[in-house]
Protein backbone atom coordinates (compact mmCIF):
# COMPACT_ATOMS: atom_id res chain seq x y z
CA UNK A 1 0.00 0.00 0.00
CA UNK A 2 1.45 3.07 -0.74
CA UNK A 3 2.50 5.55 2.27
CA UNK A 4 0.35 8.55 2.58
CA UNK A 5 2.49 11.72 2.11
CA UNK A 6 1.69 14.11 5.03
CA UNK A 7 3.45 17.91 5.90
CA UNK A 8 3.16 18.33 9.66
CA UNK A 9 3.36 22.50 10.88
CA UNK A 10 1.97 24.52 13.88
CA UNK A 11 4.87 22.94 16.26
CA UNK A 12 8.16 24.80 16.66
CA UNK A 13 9.55 21.42 16.18
CA UNK A 14 11.03 18.20 18.52
CA UNK A 15 13.41 17.41 19.98
CA UNK A 16 14.43 19.17 23.28
CA UNK A 17 11.64 22.09 22.43
CA UNK A 18 9.22 23.32 24.67
CA UNK A 19 5.56 22.84 25.12
CA UNK A 20 2.45 21.03 24.99
CA UNK A 21 1.88 20.69 20.80
CA UNK A 22 5.47 20.10 20.68
CA UNK A 23 5.44 16.82 22.93
CA UNK A 24 2.35 15.65 21.19
CA UNK A 25 4.09 15.99 17.85
CA UNK A 26 6.95 14.15 19.39
CA UNK A 27 5.12 11.35 20.64
CA UNK A 28 3.10 10.93 17.70
CA UNK A 29 4.43 11.02 14.46
CA UNK A 30 7.48 8.41 14.75
CA UNK A 31 4.73 5.57 15.67
CA UNK A 32 2.97 6.92 12.30
CA UNK A 33 6.13 6.26 9.86
CA UNK A 34 5.08 2.82 8.47
CA UNK A 35 1.76 3.78 6.93
CA UNK A 36 2.67 7.57 6.09
CA UNK A 37 5.70 9.61 5.09
CA UNK A 38 6.30 12.31 7.72
CA UNK A 39 7.65 15.69 7.24
CA UNK A 40 7.80 17.87 10.22
CA UNK A 41 8.83 21.78 9.93
CA UNK A 42 10.27 23.51 12.50
CA UNK A 43 11.12 26.63 13.76
CA UNK A 44 15.41 27.75 13.23
CA UNK A 45 15.54 29.44 16.41
CA UNK A 46 14.43 26.84 18.29
CA UNK A 47 16.26 23.48 16.84
CA UNK A 48 18.56 22.17 18.95
CA UNK A 49 19.23 18.60 17.33
CA UNK A 50 18.96 17.35 14.06
CA UNK A 51 16.30 14.72 14.91
CA UNK A 52 18.27 11.74 13.53
CA UNK A 53 16.87 9.42 16.39
CA UNK A 54 13.39 9.89 14.84
CA UNK A 55 14.15 8.45 11.44
CA UNK A 56 12.56 7.89 9.10
CA UNK A 57 10.34 10.96 10.07
CA UNK A 58 11.73 14.12 8.21
CA UNK A 59 12.46 17.60 9.30
CA UNK A 60 12.27 20.56 6.97
CA UNK A 61 14.01 23.55 9.31
CA UNK A 62 12.68 26.89 8.15
CA UNK A 63 13.35 30.56 9.42
CA UNK A 64 11.24 31.98 12.15
CA UNK A 65 10.90 35.01 14.56
CA UNK A 66 11.04 35.05 17.83
CA UNK A 67 8.87 37.97 17.89
CA UNK A 68 5.63 37.35 19.94
CA UNK A 69 2.11 37.77 17.70
CA UNK A 70 4.57 36.98 14.67
CA UNK A 71 6.02 33.95 15.14
CA UNK A 72 3.69 31.52 14.61
CA UNK A 73 2.44 33.75 11.29
CA UNK A 74 5.57 33.96 9.63
CA UNK A 75 6.70 30.39 9.68
CA UNK A 76 2.78 29.18 9.21
CA UNK A 77 3.34 31.32 5.56
CA UNK A 78 6.27 29.70 4.82
CA UNK A 79 5.04 25.87 5.70
CA UNK A 80 1.84 26.66 3.54
CA UNK A 81 4.19 27.98 0.74
CA UNK A 82 6.52 25.09 1.07
CA UNK A 83 3.48 22.79 0.79
CA UNK A 84 1.37 24.38 -2.15
CA UNK A 85 4.98 23.05 -4.06
CA UNK A 86 5.48 20.16 -2.37
CA UNK A 87 1.72 18.76 -2.47
CA UNK A 88 1.78 16.20 -0.18
CA UNK A 89 -1.43 14.28 0.16
CA UNK A 90 -2.18 15.88 3.64
CA UNK A 91 -1.58 18.81 5.12
CA UNK A 92 -1.51 18.19 9.01
CA UNK A 93 -1.81 21.33 11.26
CA UNK A 94 -1.43 21.52 14.70
CA UNK A 95 -3.75 24.63 16.75
CA UNK A 96 -6.09 27.50 15.11
CA UNK A 97 -3.54 30.39 14.71
CA UNK A 98 -1.19 28.16 12.52
CA UNK A 99 -4.21 27.59 10.67
CA UNK A 100 -4.84 30.97 9.40
CA UNK A 101 -3.17 30.44 5.81
CA UNK A 102 -5.11 27.08 5.25
CA UNK A 103 -7.28 28.32 2.50
CA UNK A 104 -4.73 28.50 -0.16
CA UNK A 105 -4.32 24.98 0.67
CA UNK A 106 -7.81 24.42 -0.29
CA UNK A 107 -7.67 26.65 -3.12
CA UNK A 108 -4.98 24.32 -4.44
CA UNK A 109 -6.54 21.51 -3.66
CA UNK A 110 -5.19 20.07 -0.93
CA UNK A 111 -6.49 17.81 1.84
CA UNK A 112 -6.05 19.80 5.27
CA UNK A 113 -6.34 18.77 8.80
CA UNK A 114 -6.50 20.74 11.71
CA UNK A 115 -5.39 19.14 15.25
CA UNK A 116 -7.66 21.54 17.56
CA UNK A 117 -5.07 21.82 20.91
CA UNK A 118 -7.19 24.90 22.73
CA UNK A 119 -8.83 28.23 22.24
CA UNK A 120 -5.31 29.84 22.34
CA UNK A 121 -7.11 33.65 22.32
CA UNK A 122 -8.31 32.99 26.31
CA UNK A 123 -4.93 33.02 27.15
CA UNK A 124 -4.07 36.12 29.51
CA UNK A 125 -0.83 37.00 27.24
CA UNK A 126 -3.12 38.45 24.64
CA UNK A 127 -3.95 41.81 23.94
CA UNK A 128 -7.49 42.45 22.31
CA UNK A 129 -6.25 42.89 18.66
CA UNK A 130 -4.51 39.09 19.14
CA UNK A 131 -7.42 37.93 21.06
CA UNK A 132 -9.46 38.58 17.74
CA UNK A 133 -7.21 37.76 15.17
CA UNK A 134 -6.94 34.47 16.75
CA UNK A 135 -10.76 33.86 16.82
CA UNK A 136 -10.81 34.69 13.52
CA UNK A 137 -8.07 32.55 12.78
CA UNK A 138 -10.06 29.60 14.48
CA UNK A 139 -13.21 30.23 12.04
CA UNK A 140 -11.18 30.88 9.04
CA UNK A 141 -9.35 26.60 10.38
CA UNK A 142 -12.17 25.10 11.12
CA UNK A 143 -14.24 26.34 8.01
CA UNK A 144 -11.36 25.56 5.86
CA UNK A 145 -10.52 21.89 7.40
CA UNK A 146 -11.38 18.38 5.94
CA UNK A 147 -11.28 17.20 9.37
CA UNK A 148 -10.74 18.53 12.61
CA UNK A 149 -9.23 16.48 15.30
CA UNK A 150 -9.76 17.67 19.03
CA UNK A 151 -8.18 16.47 21.94
CA UNK A 152 -10.28 17.45 24.23
CA UNK A 153 -14.23 16.57 23.96
CA UNK A 154 -15.19 19.41 25.84
CA UNK A 155 -14.29 21.90 23.21
CA UNK A 156 -15.17 19.73 20.18
CA UNK A 157 -18.85 19.71 21.92
CA UNK A 158 -18.55 23.68 21.63
CA UNK A 159 -18.97 23.74 18.21
CA UNK A 160 -21.95 23.66 15.72
CA UNK A 161 -23.05 20.16 14.40
CA UNK A 162 -21.38 20.78 11.27
CA UNK A 163 -18.03 21.43 12.51
CA UNK A 164 -18.38 18.29 15.09
CA UNK A 165 -19.74 16.03 11.90
CA UNK A 166 -16.66 16.25 10.07
CA UNK A 167 -14.71 16.01 13.57
CA UNK A 168 -13.43 13.36 15.85
CA UNK A 169 -11.94 13.20 19.82
CA UNK A 170 -8.44 12.23 20.19
CA UNK A 171 -6.66 12.76 23.35
CA UNK A 172 -3.07 13.29 24.01
CA UNK A 173 -1.32 10.55 25.37
CA UNK A 174 0.98 9.38 28.02
CA UNK A 175 4.30 7.37 27.63
CA UNK A 176 5.09 4.66 29.94
CA UNK A 177 7.01 6.31 32.91
CA UNK A 178 10.64 6.23 33.44
CA UNK A 179 10.29 5.62 37.54
CA UNK A 180 13.58 5.99 38.62
CA UNK A 181 15.51 5.67 41.98
CA UNK A 182 18.01 8.19 41.25
CA UNK A 183 18.35 11.27 42.47
CA UNK A 184 21.35 13.03 41.46
CA UNK A 185 20.02 15.78 39.45
CA UNK A 186 17.54 16.73 42.60
CA UNK A 187 20.64 16.89 44.76
CA UNK A 188 22.59 18.99 42.32
CA UNK A 189 19.56 21.66 42.54
CA UNK A 190 18.87 21.34 46.72
CA UNK A 191 15.56 19.42 46.03
CA UNK A 192 15.19 16.94 48.39
CA UNK A 193 13.42 14.01 47.48
CA UNK A 194 9.76 12.95 48.64
CA UNK A 195 9.14 16.51 50.04
CA UNK A 196 8.39 18.65 47.57
CA UNK A 197 5.60 19.83 45.65
CA UNK A 198 5.92 20.25 41.75
CA UNK A 199 4.76 21.57 39.02
CA UNK A 200 5.80 21.39 35.04
CA UNK A 201 4.70 23.37 32.65
CA UNK A 202 5.89 26.86 30.72
CA UNK A 203 6.45 29.81 32.81
CA UNK A 204 3.25 31.96 30.93
CA UNK A 205 0.25 33.74 33.12
CA UNK A 206 -2.61 30.99 31.94
CA UNK A 207 -0.98 28.38 33.91
CA UNK A 208 -1.30 30.25 37.17
CA UNK A 209 1.89 30.05 38.84
CA UNK A 210 1.66 33.28 40.59
CA UNK A 211 -1.43 32.26 43.02
CA UNK A 212 0.47 28.88 43.56
CA UNK A 213 3.53 30.78 44.49
CA UNK A 214 1.08 32.38 47.09
CA UNK A 215 -0.78 29.43 47.81
CA UNK A 216 2.22 27.44 49.34
CA UNK A 217 3.48 30.51 51.09
CA UNK A 218 0.42 30.83 52.98
CA UNK A 219 0.46 27.10 53.73
CA UNK A 220 3.58 27.05 54.64
CA UNK A 221 3.97 23.22 54.72
CA UNK A 222 6.60 21.94 57.20
CA UNK A 223 10.21 21.38 55.74
CA UNK A 224 9.04 21.17 52.46
CA UNK A 225 9.90 22.86 48.79
CA UNK A 226 7.94 24.06 45.62
CA UNK A 227 9.32 23.01 42.63
CA UNK A 228 8.23 24.70 39.53
CA UNK A 229 10.14 23.06 36.15
CA UNK A 230 9.38 25.01 33.13
CA UNK A 231 11.36 27.56 30.53
CA UNK A 232 10.44 31.26 29.93
CA UNK A 233 10.28 31.76 26.16
CA UNK A 234 8.05 35.20 25.39
CA UNK A 235 7.11 35.55 29.04
CA UNK A 236 10.03 37.43 30.69
CA UNK A 237 8.42 39.93 32.44
CA UNK A 238 5.95 37.28 34.17
CA UNK A 239 8.44 35.22 35.32
CA UNK A 240 10.79 38.62 36.85
CA UNK A 241 7.59 38.99 38.86
CA UNK A 242 7.75 35.59 40.02
CA UNK A 243 11.62 35.63 41.16
CA UNK A 244 10.98 39.12 42.62
CA UNK A 245 7.62 37.52 44.34
CA UNK A 246 10.20 34.65 46.06
CA UNK A 247 12.84 36.69 47.02
CA UNK A 248 14.05 35.52 49.88
CA UNK A 249 12.52 32.37 49.60
CA UNK A 250 15.13 29.49 49.24
CA UNK A 251 11.87 26.76 49.34
CA UNK A 252 10.82 27.58 46.27
CA UNK A 253 12.89 26.49 43.32
CA UNK A 254 12.63 27.05 39.39
CA UNK A 255 14.61 24.34 37.65
CA UNK A 256 14.05 25.81 34.37
CA UNK A 257 12.95 23.66 31.52
CA UNK A 258 13.29 19.89 32.86
CA UNK A 259 13.75 16.99 30.44
CA UNK A 260 15.33 13.50 30.13
CA UNK A 261 17.05 12.46 33.57
CA UNK A 262 15.99 15.57 35.60
CA UNK A 263 12.15 15.06 34.59
CA UNK A 264 12.13 11.98 35.43
CA UNK A 265 13.32 12.23 38.45
CA UNK A 266 11.27 14.84 39.39
CA UNK A 267 8.09 12.61 38.49
CA UNK A 268 9.68 10.09 40.54
CA UNK A 269 10.17 11.45 43.42
CA UNK A 270 7.58 14.32 44.27
CA UNK A 271 5.19 14.33 47.46
CA UNK A 272 2.63 16.11 45.01
CA UNK A 273 1.93 17.40 41.68
CA UNK A 274 -0.08 20.43 41.24
CA UNK A 275 -1.63 21.93 37.87
CA UNK A 276 -3.19 25.40 38.87
CA UNK A 277 -3.85 26.47 34.82
CA UNK A 278 -6.78 28.54 33.84
CA UNK A 279 -6.70 27.33 30.60
CA UNK A 280 -5.12 24.04 29.13
CA UNK A 281 -6.60 21.63 26.37
CA UNK A 282 -5.81 17.83 27.11
CA UNK A 283 -2.78 18.58 29.61
CA UNK A 284 0.02 16.45 29.10
CA UNK A 285 2.16 17.33 31.99
CA UNK A 286 -1.17 16.08 33.95
CA UNK A 287 -1.50 12.61 32.36
CA UNK A 288 2.39 12.40 33.07
CA UNK A 289 2.23 13.15 36.45
CA UNK A 290 -0.60 10.34 36.96
CA UNK A 291 1.26 7.88 35.30
CA UNK A 292 4.05 8.18 37.44
CA UNK A 293 0.82 7.88 40.54
CA UNK A 294 1.49 11.10 42.18
CA UNK A 295 -0.78 12.61 44.49
CA UNK A 296 -2.69 15.14 42.37
CA UNK A 297 -4.60 18.85 42.87
CA UNK A 298 -5.47 20.51 39.74
CA UNK A 299 -7.86 23.93 38.90
CA UNK A 300 -11.26 22.49 37.83
CA UNK A 301 -11.36 23.71 34.23
CA UNK A 302 -13.04 21.35 31.39
CA UNK A 303 -9.78 20.05 30.50
CA UNK A 304 -8.33 18.79 34.09
CA UNK A 305 -11.64 16.77 34.27
CA UNK A 306 -11.86 15.20 31.13
CA UNK A 307 -8.91 12.71 32.77
CA UNK A 308 -11.33 11.25 35.41
CA UNK A 309 -9.85 12.42 38.79
CA UNK A 310 -11.52 12.43 41.75
CA UNK A 311 -13.13 15.46 42.64
CA UNK A 312 -11.20 16.01 45.98
CA UNK A 313 -8.26 16.49 43.15
CA UNK A 314 -10.31 19.77 42.15
CA UNK A 315 -9.95 23.06 43.48
CA UNK A 316 -11.45 26.45 41.57
CA UNK A 317 -8.81 27.68 39.47
CA UNK A 318 -7.23 31.31 40.70
CA UNK A 319 -8.03 30.52 44.14
CA UNK A 320 -5.39 30.96 46.67
CA UNK A 321 -6.85 30.10 49.62
CA UNK A 322 -8.58 26.56 48.62
CA UNK A 323 -5.34 25.60 46.81
CA UNK A 324 -3.36 26.66 50.39
CA UNK A 325 -6.00 24.54 52.59
CA UNK A 326 -5.77 21.45 50.09
CA UNK A 327 -1.91 21.55 50.06
CA UNK A 328 -1.77 22.25 53.82
CA UNK A 329 -3.74 19.03 54.01
CA UNK A 330 -2.50 16.85 51.33
CA UNK A 331 1.13 17.40 53.11
CA UNK A 332 -0.28 16.57 56.41
CA UNK A 333 -0.52 13.13 55.26
CA UNK A 334 2.56 12.83 53.23
CA UNK A 335 4.81 10.03 54.91
CA UNK A 336 8.44 10.01 54.06
CA UNK A 337 7.96 7.89 51.08
CA UNK A 338 4.35 8.76 49.92
CA UNK A 339 1.91 6.86 48.83
CA UNK A 340 1.54 6.06 44.82
CA UNK A 341 -1.78 6.49 43.06
CA UNK A 342 -2.88 3.79 40.62
CA UNK A 343 -4.80 5.56 38.49
CA UNK A 344 -5.63 2.76 35.58
CA UNK A 345 -5.33 5.26 32.69
CA UNK A 346 -7.68 3.86 29.68
CA UNK A 347 -5.86 3.00 26.09
CA UNK A 348 -7.78 5.91 24.99
CA UNK A 349 -4.02 7.34 26.37
CA UNK A 350 -1.70 5.22 24.73
CA UNK A 351 -0.17 6.51 21.99
CA UNK A 352 0.11 3.44 19.87
CA UNK A 353 -3.77 3.33 20.44
CA UNK A 354 -3.76 7.43 19.18
CA UNK A 355 -1.26 6.68 16.31
CA UNK A 356 -3.28 4.46 14.68
CA UNK A 357 -6.43 6.25 15.19
CA UNK A 358 -4.89 9.51 13.21
CA UNK A 359 -3.65 7.00 10.25
CA UNK A 360 -7.74 6.20 10.20
CA UNK A 361 -8.47 9.58 10.13
CA UNK A 362 -6.14 10.09 7.12
CA UNK A 363 -7.23 6.99 5.19
CA UNK A 364 -10.54 8.41 5.38
CA UNK A 365 -9.84 11.59 4.05
CA UNK A 366 -8.02 10.03 1.14
CA UNK A 367 -10.74 7.38 0.39
CA UNK A 368 -13.32 10.79 0.33
CA UNK A 369 -11.20 12.32 -2.70
CA UNK A 370 -11.25 8.88 -4.09
CA UNK A 371 -14.73 8.88 -3.84
CA UNK A 372 -14.87 5.94 -2.36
Amino acid sequence: MKKISVNVFGTRGFPLVQGGVEKHCECLYPLMTHSCRITVFRRKPYVRSSGEQYAPVRFVDLPSTRIRGWETACHSLLCTVYSLFRRPDIVHIHNIGPALFSPLLKLAGLKVLLTYHSPNYEHKKWNFVARNILKLSEKIALTASDAVIFVSEAQREKFSPRIQAKSCYIPNGIRPPELTGATDCLQARGIRKNRYILAVGRITPEKGFDYLVNAFREAAPENCQLVIAGGVEGESAYFTALQKSVSGCDNIIFTGYAYGKLLAQLYSHAALFVLPSYNEGMPLVLLEAMSYGLAILASDIPANRAVNLPAAACFAAGDEKELAARIRQTMCVCGETPERIDYRMPDSFNWTHIARQTVDVYRKMMSMENGE
